[in-house]
């Protein structure tokens, strides 16, 4: 794929994406968040410019041009063009994307293709993706990464749960949730533990021949959301997206119930950082 010249925006016919997506072993779930895409926008927590400085420090040097891989409504999009980085930021879910192009800076690149339609050609110091990654085909992930980087470019990883502070509060919601949903959560790809030493993808970075320097590092945040906005939160969920809308707003009422009026949120990022190996 060529990209298209900065501040456009290149699209995908629908069924060739829907096509691709198949072929790709995209789920319905990560294919989800489109229905959805203004609560998403509304009710998604954006990123601080800690995340960022990380990044840039990480780095050790300019970062001018980055490539963002699922780039969804455009949270973690304009904290980075914000800092002055040339963001392309790629999305497949025209919804999505519509709502990214609503408050992205200008000069931001929006492209409509998902990450395994991206083809070498030109290439970032930054390569990234937020709450994303997951979503992506595991054969040849890395060597695609790999492939948009400059030499001794970085990519990085982000993202994490956000859920009650409170335990006692975040079992009232899972009993709550219990009958219609088991759990909500997207489970590590390859099973390490989210307080464990090296998390997913660190692991996979780790032994990948094509990357060194893995670094692992929590941003830890806490803030206090209205219930009905923690339970806007989860109407983005893939997990709550999957059931029946019927049974999803059952699952919603009993969860609010089940809340204070205010809940207190522990919103910790996970951050991977690591380095092209030079060639």
């Amino acid at each position: 794929m060529r990209f298209p010249p900065q501040g456009s925006h290149r699209v995908i016919p629908e069924r060739s994406l829907a096509r691709r997506a198949t072929m790709h072993g995209m789920s319905t779930r990560a294919l989800s968040f489109g229905a959805v895409a203004e609560a998403y926008e509304r009710f998604r927590p954006g990123y601080p410019d800690e995340l960022h400085d990380l990044v840039m420090t990480y780095a050790g040097r300019p970062v001018r041009t980055a490539l963002e891989i699922g780039a969804g409504t455009g949270k973690a999009t304009r904290l980075f063009a914000e800092h002055g980085v040339r963001v392309t930021a790629t999305e497949p879910d025209a919804d999505m994307l519509a709502e990214l192009e609503k408050t992205v800076p200008a000069g931001v690149t929006a492209v409509r293709a998902a990450f395994e339609d991206l083809r070498p050609g030109e290439t970032y110091d930054l390569v990234y993706a937020a709450a994303a990654l997951h979503w992506t085909r595991p054969e040849g992930r890395w060597s695609r990464v790999a492939a948009l980087l400059e030499p001794a470019g970085v990519v990085a990883n982000f993202g994490g749960p956000v859920q009650p502070a409170d335990p006692a509060v975040e079992e009232a919601v899972r009993a709550a949730r219990a009958p219609f949903l088991e759990n909500d959560d997207v489970p590590s790809l390859d099973g390490t533990a989210p307080d464990g030493e090296m998390q997913w993808p660190g692991t996979e970075l780790q032994r990948s021949e094509l990357f060194h320097d893995v670094r692992q590092s929590v941003i830890e945040r806490r803030f206090t959301m209205p219930t009905p906005e923690y339970v806007g939160y989860l109407s983005t969920v893939s997990a709550y997206l999957q059931l029946p809308r019927s049974t999803r707003r059952q699952a919603f009422d009993a969860i609010t119930r089940a809340l204070p009026d205010t809940v207190e949120i522990a919103a910790d990022i996970t951050v991977h950082l690591a380095r092209r190996r030079p060639e």
